[in-house]
């Protein structure tokens, strides 16, 4: 976790909260966190959303239609 905290310029305890989903990072981080990785920035952008829309509604019961509106909507915006 250093290493990775001391390449993006970012602390430790930050990179351990967005281990944790505690916090998303900023695209730039993404950028950099994709670098030392090895994995593409939109690999991580996909991770980094569907984890924390999962767990905005993970208790919400009427999670599924709240997405599905929500896709709906995306596409009207294409």
């Amino acid at each position: 976790m250093r290493q990775v905290a001391a390449a993006t310029d970012v602390d430790t305890s930050m990179i351990s909260k967005f281990e944790n989903g505690d916090r998303l990072p900023t695209r730039k981080q993404i950028e950099k966190l994709a670098l030392i990785l090895k994995v593409t920035e939109e690999e991580l952008l996909v991770q980094a959303y569907s984890e924390k829309i999962a767990y905005d509604l993970i208790k919400e019961p009427l999670a599924e239609e709240i997405v599905e509106l929500a896709l709906k909507k995306l596409q009207l915006k294409k």
